[in-house]
């Protein structure tokens, strides 16, 4: 009989349940790649599948063991959740876990790799980054119309925040510091800006096809020669590994 592995994942130690004839619990590891991988190996060397639920270290957790080759099944948390015992513990989670992967009664979810994750880090950092522009700058401009001139900074940003504060050391001492944070975030939020540019234009072959229809359809259309790059990287995170060339081509 082949073996089931449930792991039931926490921040810092991870619960380990084989399930064969014996059905014997194997207990608790550190949760790391490595010392998982060395439990399996140990007291589950049949393993057909091992399941873990999605959570915030699946993505991490998976592709290493999956790279060292062991039969590993993403399972949707909140299905599973409902097919686990009244009697909620991390022990009986693993154990109903790997009864999942051994019925097969579950939805697998496809686990994205390091390169989307890390473009979705991409984008959500510079997301984050121009939102704090725009707060910075909102905060100016109020405390502008506040305590200096009604109709706050005007368009040329910074040039005239700086104009404006001549002649007001009080109001200065406020703002200046809220004014060099927006200067050093936009700085930042451009460098993130750069990278998003960079990676937009490595279109791989599978995604050549549909970057040219998009084209057509005026998705990569602008008035700068990078305009669309966004929703192109976007569309690339979306995609993953897919072979965007199979996808249905719509008319809209």
């Amino acid at each position: 009989m082949g073996q089931y592995v449930g792991l039931d994942v926490s921040l810092e130690t991870t619960k380990v349940h084989v399930l064969d004839e014996q059905g014997k619990r194997v207990g608790t590891c550190v949760t790391h790649p490595t010392a998982i991988e060395a439990t399996i190996r140990q007291h589950a060397p049949e393993a057909v599948r091992i399941g873990l639920e999605t959570g915030p270290l699946t993505t991490w957790l998976w592709q290493a063991l999956t790279e060292v080759g062991l039969p590993m099944a993403c399972l949707d948390a909140r299905q599973a959740a409902l097919n686990m015992k009244i009697n909620k513990t991390d022990d009986n989670d693993a154990e109903g876990l790997a009864h999942l992967v051994r019925s097969g009664w579950y939805r697998e979810v496809r686990v994205k790799s390091r390169e989307a994750m890390l473009t979705r880090s991409l984008l959500g950092a510079r997301t984050q980054l121009l939102g704090i522009v725009t707060d910075l700058s909102n905060q100016i401009r109020g405390l502008l119309k506040t305590l200096v001139v009604p109709k706050g900074a005007g368009k040329i940003f910074e040039a005239n925040v700086r104009r404006l504060l001549e002649g007001e050391p009080a109001v200065a001492a406020i703002i200046l510091p809220l004014l060099e944070s927006w200067r050093a975030v936009r700085v930042r939020a451009a460098e993130l800006d750069r990278q998003l540019l960079a990676a937009a234009r490595e279109v791989s072959p599978a995604d050549d096809r549909p970057r040219r229809r998009r084209r057509r359809r005026g998705v990569l259309r602008g008035r700068h020669r990078d305009a669309g790059s966004l929703p192109e990287i976007t569309r690339r995170r979306r995609l993953d590994r897919l072979d965007a060339t199979a996808l249905p081509v719509g008319r809209g």
